[in-house]
């Protein structure tokens, strides 16, 4: 993940802020809506790490094959990532 944990929470807390302040949404407790966004942007965040260890434990798998065949680590990595991506639909950055 790029972004810092305390950063994701001020992203939430003040997204949370300008959405109550602008009056776009209305909350009993913006400490609750605050945990619920933080959550959320966590979640969308590692994703991205959840696929990257799915790539390693693949390729770790298919080591044995690909030292037989001489295949790059580097560029197996990149298109076993690019397919789990798109099979997905996932946008990463």
């Amino acid at each position: 993940m790029l972004l810092p944990r305390d950063f994701i929470t001020y992203i939430a807390r003040e997204t949370v802020r300008h959405l109550v302040d602008e009056g776009m949404i209305e909350t009993r407790s913006r400490e609750d809506l605050t945990a619920r966004v933080r959550t959320a942007l966590d979640e969308e965040l590692s994703v991205e790490d959840r696929l990257n260890e799915e790539v390693r434990q693949i390729l770790t798998q298919w080591a044995e094959q690909m030292k037989k065949t001489g295949a790059s680590y580097q560029e197996m990595y990149k298109k076993v990532k690019g397919q789990l991506a798109r099979d997905r639909k996932l946008i990463l950055r």
